[in-house]
């Protein structure tokens, strides 16, 4: 059986270290912010928190390709060089690309990012190379608060599918017909600081 790999997001663990970006850029040696980065949320000013003195909060969304069921960057690839694995994976074949950046646009999220010194789109690729061996996605294995989980959601009890039935996890802008397979479970209560 193929496994469905997806990711979800735990928002209440989530404290905004930006250690997946650090750990993305570590791995594939890429820009911080080309495979993963981390937003605030629920303020006008980027990391400026909301509210007034002494009640403020903040909340952090990690944001990265959502490996969607029907990616528009693949549709809109004219090349044929970003493909969809079977087990869901999105990838970029980077002998293919041309650097034609049509799939950045193409993209409902704003996942990919152009690498000015390749002259080639980024995304991330949920650490494939590292699934294949049996391993955790980078990000997921160095946040600190184990706000990320990667794993099959063909499997009823694999640890994303318990998340997902359990915390009432969602997926951003469900009316686009990407299907994306990246959730969030959400906080409680915005973090206080």
């Amino acid at each position: 059986m193929v496994k469905e790999y997806g990711l979800v997001v735990d928002l209440e663990r989530c404290i905004g270290c930006r250690t997946c970006t650090i750990a993305c850029k570590v791995e594939h040696g890429i820009e911080v912010g080309s495979g993963i980065r981390v937003e605030t949320v629920g303020s006008p000013h980027e990391d400026t928190p909301a509210g007034e003195y002494p009640k403020l909060s903040m909340t952090f969304t990690p944001m990265t390709c959502m490996q969607c069921k029907q990616p528009a960057c693949l549709d809109a690839c004219p090349t044929e060089a970003i493909c969809k694995r079977a087990d869901g994976i999105v990838l970029i074949d980077e002998g293919k690309c041309n650097g034609c950046q049509e799939c950045l646009p193409a993209c409902p999220y704003g996942a990919l990012v152009f690498d000015s010194k390749l002259g080639l789109p980024r995304k991330c690729n949920l650490c494939s190379e590292r699934l294949d061996q049996g391993l955790q996605p980078f990000c997921a294995l160095c946040c600190p608060e184990q706000a990320i989980s990667c794993g099959d959601l063909a499997g009823p009890d694999s640890v994303v599918s318990r998340a997902i039935n359990q915390r009432g996890a969602y997926v951003l802008r469900p009316e686009l017909p990407a299907g994306p397979r990246v959730y969030y479970c959400p906080p409680a209560a915005p973090r206080r600081i």
